[in-house]
C-alpha cells in the first residue's frame, strides 16, 4: 500500500510527496545521482544522453544502479512507483523498435532524462515495461507510477490492454484498482464537505449539527486503496493555499498523514502488519527532500544544493544539521 500527492503554493511551486506502506524496509535512504553517473541500462537506448538530471529520492543502491521509490530532479520533475500487484502487465521480454525500459529502473529513466510531464507523455508513445527482475535477490515489483511538474500530473499503468497514460486531475495515487476506477468512485463522495451542515427540521423537532467537521461524514476510513484515496483526495482538495516553505512542508507531511497506516491495522494474509514506513516530499522551489520515518517521525531535510555533484556514482545524502 502507498499513497502519494502533489500540489502547487501559492507561486506555483511544485510539492510532491508519498507514504511507503509496507511490512519491512529495505534499508532505503536518501540517494543522488549526479548528471554524470555512469549507471547501467537494462537495455540498450542509444537515445539516452551522456549526462542527464541530477536525481534525488529515496531508493537503494545496487552496485552503480540507484533503484529509487521516488524521486524527483533539478529540472522540477518528480515520479513514485506504488504497489499495482493485481493489475500490472510488463511486457515479458523487449520489444523490436520500442524504447525498452526495466519496471525497476523507470522512476530512474524518467526523472534523468526528462524536464517536464509534457516530454514524459511524448515519449511513453514508444516505450515498452519490461518484466526484468534486478537480480535473483530482488525480483519484479507490480508498479504503477504517478508523475508530476508545476502543471499537473500523470498516472502511468501497464494493464492488459497495454500501457495507459491518465490525466491524474485530482492529484492523487494510491494502489489496486486502476486509476479510472479510482476517478469514477470519487462521485460516490461528492456529498462530503469541511463546513458545517445545515440545521434540519424534521417535524416539529429542529436538529442542530454537534459542531465541524460532520459534513465529512461517510469519509471512508480503512486503509485498503480506495478509501485512502478518497480521503488524500479530498483532503488535498480542500486543503488551503499555502505560501513558504514551512507551511507547505506541513501541507504536505498532513495531507500525507491522512493516509498513513499504524502499526496493528492493516494485517497481511501471512500475519504480517503494514504500516507506513516513511513519509517523503520534495520541494522544487528549495530543491529539498523531507523524510520523516514511522519509529523516527522528525521531518529531516536533505537540500540538493548542498551536495555534490561532480561525481560520476550515486550516494547517499546527509540530512542538513
Amino acid at each position: 500500500m502507498c499513497t502519494a500527492v502533489r500540489f502547487t503554493d501559492s507561486e506555483g511551486n511544485l510539492f510532491f510527496g508519498r507514504n511507503l506502506d509496507w511490512t519491512v524496509g529495505y534499508g532505503e535512504r536518501v540517494v543522488v545521482t549526479p548528471p554524470a553517473a555512469k549507471v547501467p541500462a537494462a537495455f540498450e537506448r542509444p537515445d539516452d544522453p551522456e549526462r542527464g538530471h541530477t536525481v534525488m529520492g529515496m531508493g537503494i543502491v545496487v552496485g552503480d544502479l540507484p533503484l529509487y521509490f521516488d524521486c524527483a530532479n533539478d529540472a522540477g520533475l518528480a515520479v513514485a512507483g506504488l504497489n499495482f500487484p493485481q493489475s500490472a502487465r510488463y511486457a515479458a521480454e523487449p520489444v523490436e523498435d520500442t524504447v525498452n525500459v526495466a519496471a525497476y529502473e523507470f522512476p530512474y529513466w524518467v526523472a534523468r532524462n526528462f524536464s517536464t510531464v509534457e516530454e514524459v507523455r511524448a515519449a511513453l508513445e514508444r516505450v515498452t515495461v519490461v518484466a526484468r527482475p534486478v537480480n535473483e535477490q530482488l525480483p519484479v515489483a507490480n508498479l504503477h507510477w504517478i508523475i508530476s511538474d508545476a502543471t499537473g500530473a500523470i498516472v502511468v499503468e501497464c494493464l492488459e490492454r497495454g500501457l495507459v497514460v491518465w490525466d491524474d486531475d485530482v492529484n492523487v495515487l494510491t494502489n489496486e484498482p486502476d486509476f479510472g476506477w479510482h476517478r469514477q468512485n470519487l462521485r460516490n463522495y461528492l456529498m462530503l464537505t469541511g463546513g458545517e451542515p445545515a440545521a434540519a427540521t424534521w417535524g416539529s423537532a429542529r436538529l442542530a449539527p454537534f459542531g465541524s467537521g460532520v459534513g465529512m461524514q461517510g469519509l471512508p476510513g480503512d486503509y485498503g486503496g480506495p478509501a485512502r484515496f478518497v480521503r488524500a483526495a479530498f483532503v488535498n482538495a480542500h486543503y488551503p493555499t499555502k505560501s513558504g516553505e514551512k507551511d507547505n512542508v506541513t501541507r504536505l507531511f498532513r495531507t500525507l498523514g491522512a493516509a498513513a497506516v499504524p502499526e496493528g491495522c492493516a494485517e497481511m494474509a501471512d500475519g504480517s502488519e503494514e504500516r507506513t514506513l516513511y513519509t517523503s516530499g520534495y520541494s522544487v522551489a528549495t530543491r529539498t527532500y523531507y523524510h520523516a520515518a514511522y519509529d523516527a517521525p522528525a521531518i529531516c531535510a536533505y537540500p540538493l544544493d548542498a551536495c555534490d555533484l561532480t561525481g560520476d556514482k550515486p550516494f547517499f545524502a546527509e540530512a542538513a544539521a
